[in-house]
């Protein structure tokens, strides 16, 4: 009898057990499975929150998309750019004005990345680069002033980025600067009016001054060749010209018959220079930013070694003694 008492209180006790688990897990089969899924330190929605941000992909993301979108739309305005004025600046404009677009959907969307941010820089010093070579070649008297804007643009940019990632921190942003640094560059990065219109007439100007390349007799661009006379003798005589619907589209810059399209698609010069003469006084305050950015981002640097310097000094001391 007192075998089989303890045979029953055992099975009693069995039976309390499994309902105080199932009283706290709610399912007695699931009070296991748990244990199976911590074997590697995870929990099951742990597991699930690791394989969305795995799943994740910076490139695809909405802003750099945008990003994408401007720079085959400037590859687009570099082609049109010796034969097509309009066209050239219809899509240079356009993707200049994505510019704008990309910070929006980033914070619409919270997609605000460093790649999406050295992207958009990339970018806008590329095209106005590009946009600087084409004047420097249309205008070969002024050449230098526009090989120096693009050296002042790239110098004062690379060394602002370089500066604040170096001392600011990997976290930092090129736009977080502040006050005590620069009053002008804090008003330039901080508010995002500022930074728009600033950027958008600057390279108005530039837009300005190479329309006037096709809008001025005295003033045209020097990258197209002149037709040879052997050439332009056959075109007298009605020699047949080979042409295809690809090269109707995307005709040779080079070419006797972009010249020609260039030549017809000149422009009365009062708008060209409304535009450069409005747009001027401010690429000139851009200009000076960009000066007063590569002084502050010297400084920045010099005084980063100096503390580096005095800091290797002294650990060398300590270690002496």
């Amino acid at each position: 009898m007192a075998g089989a008492k303890t045979r029953r209180q055992a099975a009693a006790e069995k039976e309390e057990q499994e309902a105080a688990a199932q009283l706290l897990n709610g399912n007695g089969a699931a009070a296991a499975a748990p244990v199976a899924r911590r074997n590697d330190g995870n929990t099951d929605e742990e597991e699930d929150d690791d394989d969305e941000e795995a799943a994740e992909n910076i490139f695809l993301f909405y802003p750099n998309l945008i990003g994408y979108s401007r720079i085959v739309l400037a590859i687009a305005s570099l082609y049109y750019m010796p034969i097509h004025p309009r066209t050239c600046s219809a899509l240079y404009t356009v993707s200049c004005l994505l510019d704008a677009l990309d910070g929006y959907a980033a914070r619409a969307y919270n997609q605000s990345t460093r790649f999406g941010a050295v992207l958009d820089m990339v970018t806008d010093r590329c095209s106005t680069s590009c946009l600087l070579v084409f004047l420097a070649s249309a205008f070969p008297r002024w050449a230098i002033v526009f090989q120096l804007l693009i050296s002042l643009d790239l110098a004062s940019h690379y060394m602002h980025m370089y500066a604040s990632l170096a001392l600011g921190g990997s976290d930092n942003s090129h736009k977080n600067v502040d006050k005590s640094r620069s009053m002008i560059l804090n008003l330039y990065y901080t508010n995002k009016t500022v930074l728009f219109a600033t950027c958008a007439l600057n390279e108005a100007c530039f837009l300005g001054i190479y329309l006037l390349s096709f809008s001025s007799p005295l003033l045209s661009p020097s990258l197209l060749q002149q037709v040879p006379a052997s050439a332009a003798a056959a075109i007298h005589q009605g020699a047949q010209v080979n042409s295809s619907l690809l090269s109707m589209i995307f005709p040779n810059p080079y070419s006797a018959g972009a010249l020609e399209l260039a030549r017809a698609n000149k422009m009365d010069s009062f708008w060209p220079w409304v535009l450069a003469g409005v747009s001027f006084p401010v690429m000139a305050l851009k200009q000076i930013i960009n000066v007063v950015q590569l002084v502050k981002a010297s400084r920045w640097l010099a005084e980063g070694d100096v503390r580096a310097r005095r800091d290797a000094r002294r650990a060398a001391k300590a270690k002496a003694l």
